[in-house]
C-alpha cells in the first residue's frame, strides 16, 4: 500500500508535465543558428548523454553546422558503457571520425596539446545533481584548463534532474577536495551544469577566471525534476538507467563505496534502489520508513540476503541526503561495525572523498544521524545565500 501514494504521483506528473518539453541549451543554440560558434574551431566534451530534444546527437548537429573538430570523453567513455573507475583510451569516434581526446585516462584535464587545434570548447553532458557524480568534475577541470589556454568555453545547460530547489547533505573539507568531490558545494546542490560553471568560475574555484558562456534552457524552472521536464532520459551511465536513478545514486551510492557484502542490484533497472546484505534483518525497512519521511521503504530480497528498496515521489519528497545517513548509520549497527573495518585502506579513502570527512564514525558514535543532519543546515543555507547571484531560473 505505500507505493500508491508514489504511482499515483507518477500519474499526475505524466498527465500534466508533459506538455511542454523543455529546450536544452543544444536546442537553443540550434535556435539561434549556432551564432556562438560561427567563424570558431570547436571541440566537445560530450558522450552518449549529449542530445538535443528530439534525441539527435550533439556531435552530428555540430560536424554538421559548425567546424567541429575534436571531441573530449568523461568517466564511461563516449558511449557511456564503461565501468567505473575503469580508465578509458583516447579512440577515434566511429560516427564523426574525429579524435575523441579521453579525460579520465592519463589526465583527467585537457592537455594544451589537445586544445592546441581548438578556439572554444563547448560542454554537453547530462548530469545528476549530485557532488560525487565525476561528469561535473571533468567539466571543472575543463575551465581550468580553458583559461590557462585562453580558449573560451560554453556550457550547453540541461536540467538538474533532481530539480533545482533541492539542496541536502554535508559539505566537504578541502583536504578531501578530488575528482569525486571537486566543489565545496554540499552533496546535492541544486544547480543545473551551467549554474554550477558559473558560480566555480567567479569564485575561483577552478583557478583564473575563464571567458565563460552558457547557453540556457528555455521552459524549465527550480520545481522540475526530471519527469516533468517532457524530455527522454539517456542513462548517463551504466548505473543510472532510469530518471530517477539519481535519487537511488544519493541514498545507497555513499553507502556502496564500504564493504561488509553489500549489495545493490547494479547492472540492473534496480541500481542503487536496493540495498542488500546477509546481515540485514527485516527490520531495517521499518526503521528506515520512519526515519526517512516522503520515502517509501520496504523489504526486498537481493543475491547477498535481505534487503530493502527505497521508492522515491518523482515531485521530489523526502530529503535524500538525510536518509542516506540513516541508511549508513544502521548498516554500519547491523553489520556490527563490518562496513567499515572490512574496507580497504583504499575503499575507506574514497569513501572520506566521497563523503567529504573522515570524521563520520567518530560522529555516528558520539552525535548520531539526528545531530549529525542538523549540523548541516548552516553549511546549506550559507551555500543558498552564495548561489544566488548565480541562479539563472526561477
Amino acid at each position: 500500500m505505500r507505493r500508491i501514494p508514489v504511482l499515483l504521483s507518477i500519474l499526475a506528473v505524466l498527465l500534466i508535465s508533459r506538455a511542454q518539453a523543455v529546450e536544452l541549451g543544444i536546442d537553443v543554440l540550434q535556435k539561434n543558428n549556432f551564432d556562438l560558434l560561427r567563424g570558431k574551431r570547436v571541440g566537445l566534451v560530450t558522450n552518449q548523454t549529449g542530445v538535443n530534444s528530439a534525441g539527435e546527437k550533439t556531435r552530428m548537429i555540430l560536424k554538421k553546422h559548425v567546424n567541429l573538430v575534436a571531441l573530449y570523453t568523461p568517466e564511461h567513455g563516449l558511449d557511456g558503457t564503461e565501468k567505473a573507475g575503469v580508465e578509458v583510451r583516447s579512440r577515434r569516434d566511429r560516427l564523426t571520425g574525429l579524435q575523441a581526446y579521453s579525460l579520465y585516462g592519463d589526465t583527467r584535464k585537457p592537455t594544451p596539446k589537445m586544445l592546441e587545434g581548438i578556439d572554444v570548447l563547448v560542454y554537453d553532458m547530462q548530469d545528476i545533481g549530485c557532488r560525487s557524480y565525476t561528469y561535473i568534475s571533468t567539466m571543472g577541470k575543463c575551465l581550468e584548463a580553458c583559461a590557462e589556454q585562453g580558449k573560451q568555453f560554453v556550457v550547453l545547460d540541461r536540467p538538474n534532474p533532481l530539480g533545482g530547489n533541492r539542496v541536502e547533505g554535508q559539505g566537504i573539507q578541502a583536504k578531501w577536495i578530488s575528482f569525486v568531490g571537486q566543489f565545496p558545494i554540499p552533496y546535492v546542490h541544486g544547480l543545473t551544469v551551467g549554474e554550477l560553471a558559473l558560480m566555480a568560475n567567479t569564485k575561483g574555484w577552478m583557478g583564473p577566471k575563464a571567458d565563460l558562456r552558457v547557453v540556457k534552457m528555455r521552459e524549465w524552472n527550480r520545481s522540475m525534476t526530471w519527469p516533468m521536464t517532457g524530455l527522454h532520459w539517456v542513462p548517463p551511465s551504466p548505473n543510472i538507467p532510469n530518471e530517477l536513478s539519481p535519487c537511488y545514486y544519493v541514498i545507497s551510492g555513499v553507502v556502496g563505496e564500504l564493504a561488509g557484502g553489500l549489495d545493490q542490484a547494479l547492472f540492473s533497472p534496480r541500481a542503487f534502489q536496493v540495498l542488500g546484505a546477509h546481515w540485514m534483518k527485516p527490520r531495517m525497512a521499518s526503521y528506515l520508513q520512519s526515519k526517512c519521511p516522503g520515502i517509501n521503504v520496504t523489504t526486498a530480497s537481493t543475491a547477498s540476503g535481505p534487503g530493502v528498496m527505497f521508492h522515491v515521489n518523482p515531485v521530489g519528497g523526502g530529503n535524500l541526503a538525510a536518509c542516506s545517513l540513516y541508511t549508513l548509520a544502521e548498516c554500519d549497527r547491523e553489520s556490527h561495525g563490518l562496513i567499515f573495518s572490512q574496507a580497504s585502506k583504499s575503499k575507506i579513502n574514497l569513501f572520506n572523498k566521497v563523503y567529504g570527512s573522515d570524521s563520520i564514525r567518530h560522529d555516528l558514535v558520539k552525535l548520531g544521524p539526528e545531530r549529525i543532519i542538523a549540523s548541516w543546515n548552516s553549511n546549506i543555507e550559507s551555500f543558498r545565500r552564495d548561489r544566488t547571484p548565480f541562479l539563472l531560473y526561477q
